[in-house]
């Protein structure tokens, strides 16, 4: 019985010693290597590629997960080399030997490529004999280079230049956008019709420029430079819609255009009415006239109860202009009527060749006023535009 279980006992001790010798062995070709990828300032960097090569040759390629860890599997022993690199972050390079399995830790991506010095030593004979003045062990310092690792090095030096100038170029436009975005808010700041036609004209004495977006019988929704605005529709007292016009024969008012029938004058030539800064029109502005508003047009009311507009108009062409006047049109109400008003500036007095005499004429760089009178018959009105038209003759 005594034999017995002493057999017994040397059958499992030998199946127990065969089980782990065969788990370590089969372990050998199953490590396991982790670790995690963090940036210059600690924080974990996610989609960053790694490949993992041994002997120069790529075993594995993988990307970092959400946290920045990552995990190879079913390693063999051996020396490996981790490089690691993103587009954002920059790149890094770790060289190990695997025996086991084996935990990284955090491992540092810098924009800056890192060289780090290794020691190398040398005692062979052959080396000794070369010359007696050199010692049988040799200290050489030589830089660790990804070529010295076992990966080509002129591969890793141009993908980490691609990079650079990836980055680079994002950065680049990044500043050409943000440049381009101030000069347009400086020529906004500076005059806001040059995007927005609507002046608002409240009841505190304000004035906003912008853009009406949305507007019902209660309020009014408006687009300006600080953002959209919400506006009482009681404190309105005027909106004036700033027309800036083109290069156009001369205006006429839609209402009256059918009928309308230019007076005979001598030696008509085509009115010209110019308020933006057109290159093309600046290069000719010395050859014709070119009437335009100085600062804003005022309004105020009598004792009487009439409304008057006042203002000034400005030749600041090369050229005469003649019968220089300024067309009201006013919104009525918010379904669509408007009526017409008209009125001519006072300037200097001219003798036209049929014998007529005008003081509607501005001389290049002269300015002449303008008032409007609005009777009080004439009923409210909710807005209004204007357009400033002249005449030429030689």
């Amino acid at each position: 019985m005594t034999l017995l279980k002493c057999t017994i006992r040397r059958i499992l001790f030998a199946t127990t010693i065969f089980m782990l010798m065969g788990s370590i062995l089969s372990a050998k070709g199953k490590l396991t290597l982790v670790g995690q990828v963090v940036d210059e300032d600690g924080e974990k960097v996610k989609k960053a590629e790694l490949t993992l090569r041994k002997d120069g040759d790529v075993v594995e390629e993988d990307k970092t997960k959400g946290n920045g860890k990552f995990k190879f599997k079913k390693l063999e022993e051996g020396d490996y080399v981790l490089e690691i690199s993103h587009e954002d972050f920059g790149s890094a390079e770790k060289a190990f030997t695997l025996s086991e399995d084996y935990d990284l830790g955090e491992i540092g991506l810098s924009t800056q490529p890192a060289i780090s010095p290794v020691v190398a030593t040398s005692s062979t004979a052959g080396e000794a004999s070369m010359s007696s003045e050199v010692p049988t062990a040799v200290s050489v310092t030589i830089p660790q280079t990804v070529e010295s690792m076992g990966s080509p090095n002129k591969d890793f030096i141009i993908n980490e230049l691609n990079f650079e100038i990836k980055k680079l170029n994002a950065e680049i436009k990044h500043l050409t956008q943000d440049l381009d975005d101030l000069k347009a808010l400086s020529k906004m700041w500076v005059n806001p019709l040059t995007i927005y036609s609507k002046e608002i004209i409240l009841k505190n004495g304000s004035t906003v420029f912008g853009k009406i977006i949305y507007q019902d019988d209660k309020s009014l929704k408006v687009e300006t430079l600080v953002g959209y605005l919400i506006v009482d529709r009681a404190q309105v007292v005027r909106i004036v819609d700033n027309v800036i016009t083109e290069d156009s024969q001369e205006y006429v008012p839609e209402q009256i255009r059918e009928s309308y029938a230019p007076p005979p004058m001598p030696k008509l030539a085509q009115p010209r009415y110019t308020s933006s800064n057109n290159s093309a029109r600046m290069a000719s502005v010395k050859l014709s006239a070119n009437c335009v508003l100085v600062g804003n047009i005022a309004e105020k009311k009598d004792s009487q109860g009439n409304i008057i507009f006042d203002g000034e108009i400005k030749n600041i062409g090369g050229r005469r202009a003649d019968f220089v006047k300024v067309d009201f049109v006013f919104r009525k109400n918010w379904s669509g009527e408007t009526r017409t008003l008209t009125t001519f500036v006072k300037g200097s007095y001219n003798t036209f060749d049929t014998g007529i005499v005008s003081d509607a004429s501005l001389l290049p760089g002269a300015n002449g006023k303008f008032d409007l009178y609005v009777p009080q018959d004439f009923g409210t009105f909710i807005g209004y535009s204007y357009v400033i038209d002249w005449e030429e003759y030689q």
